[in-house]
């Protein structure tokens, strides 16, 4: 006799599903996030490891020159990063000075408007902030610490590229193991189109970051702002999280500049700086690199990183964007789930009107696209 269950307890099964997977994702971070983050480097770096091998390079020396190149350009980017940051940090305490006149000005300005007694500075940013050297202190020691914890956890990453492209036709083979005959060759399509669109993220969010990183530090420069290129590759790095980065990435230098200069009008001018920036990144710079092949729209990715960030934090934020991505390609391969890849997918109708944004940027478009 056939037990007939109510059709509810299949999305009861379903939320309970979704709640384990959650949990288990949380309870296995620092397990999962070193491997995610060799699968996709993996998938970054197989196509110069098979060009390696192509040239008669054995498989382990391929690798091994795939993995140094990776180190190399991640230390640089960390050395820079981190000889800015120590000089930053040097002049902390002429900063804190230029504070102290700056809320002495703001005061005196509010005693003349509206009759509100200043208070004494020192106390003020004491109770407030604190001193910036004792942040800049803290900040340092935190650093050092997340960085210890960190190494010790994506130093793995590196052993895991390894074992990944050197046993990558074993893997390959046990998945057949599960995939009739007829199927395999959908399936190798699916994979293949999961690197490219993997592969296609990362290359193009490294172009996207260096020339961000080039334009504002221009923009700084050109504003006379110190420290131009740490604030301005610091903010195209944080772009790897979309909407959110460069926002982020914005505020320090405004702040920066508006006790250096006690100014406003310039910190306003460092905003619009990066605003701008922004515009071009959002609408000529990442879309011309990355074409759409990451065809992933603003809601989708938005709601993946407040997923991401709920679930990992900070790295399942910047995790999300190629996750959401690999899983739009899935749903797209596989029949019932194809609607669900649809609604993922950055579709444009062609009967909305484009918006004042849209024309400017196709005018532009054209300018510099038509044929001379």
């Amino acid at each position: 006799m056939e037990l007939k269950l109510p059709g509810y307890l299949k999305y009861v099964f379903l939320l309970i599903g979704l709640a384990l997977t959650i949990w288990f994702l949380q309870l296995f971070k620092s397990v999962l996030v070193p491997i995610l983050f060799s699968a996709l480097l993996s998938f970054l770096l197989l196509p110069l490891c098979r060009s390696l091998e192509n040239w008669k390079v054995p498989r382990p020396l391929a690798i091994l020159i795939c993995i140094i190149t990776i180190i190399v350009v991640l230390g640089g980017i960390v050395w820079f990063l981190s000889a800015q940051l120590m000089s930053f940090t040097d002049e902390l305490t002429n900063i804190t000075t230029k504070l102290s006149d700056l809320l002495m000005r703001i005061q005196l300005f509010l005693q003349k408007k509206f009759g509100i007694q200043p208070r004494n500075n020192a106390d003020l940013i004491r109770s407030s902030l604190g001193t910036l050297q004792e942040q800049g202190t803290k900040i340092i020691g935190n650093t050092i610490s997340l960085t210890t914890g960190a190494l010790s956890v994506f130093g793995l990453i590196p052993i895991y590229i390894f074992c990944m492209l050197y046993y990558r036709n074993h893997m390959r083979q046990f998945m057949f193991k599960f995939i009739s005959p007829n199927n395999r060759t959908h399936v190798m399509k699916t994979v293949g189109s999961i690197q490219g669109v993997v592969a296609s993220y990362i290359t193009g969010l490294i172009t996207v970051i260096i020339i961000v990183s080039l334009l504002n530090s221009l923009g700084l420069l050109i504003m006379g702002v110190k420290y131009a290129f740490f604030f301005g590759v610091f903010a195209a790095i944080l772009t790897v999280i979309p909407y959110i980065g460069i926002l982020i990435g914005a505020t320090l230098p405004a702040l920066f500049t508006l006790v250096e200069t006690g100014s406003i009008v310039d910190a306003l001018i460092v905003v619009g700086i990066f605003a701008f920036v922004q515009f071009l990144e959002g609408n000529f710079i990442t879309p011309y690199i990355t074409g759409s092949k990451v065809s992933i729209n603003p809601f989708a990715a938005i709601v993946a990183l407040i997923i991401g960030g709920e679930i990992w934090g900070a790295v399942g934020m910047i995790l999300s964007i190629p996750l959401i991505a690999i899983i739009k390609v899935l749903f797209d391969a596989y029949n019932p789930t194809e609607p669900f890849g649809f609604l993922l997918g950055d579709i444009t109708n062609p009967d909305d009107k484009p918006g004042l944004f849209d024309n400017v940027a196709n005018k532009i478009k054209q300018f510099f696209t038509k044929k001379v």
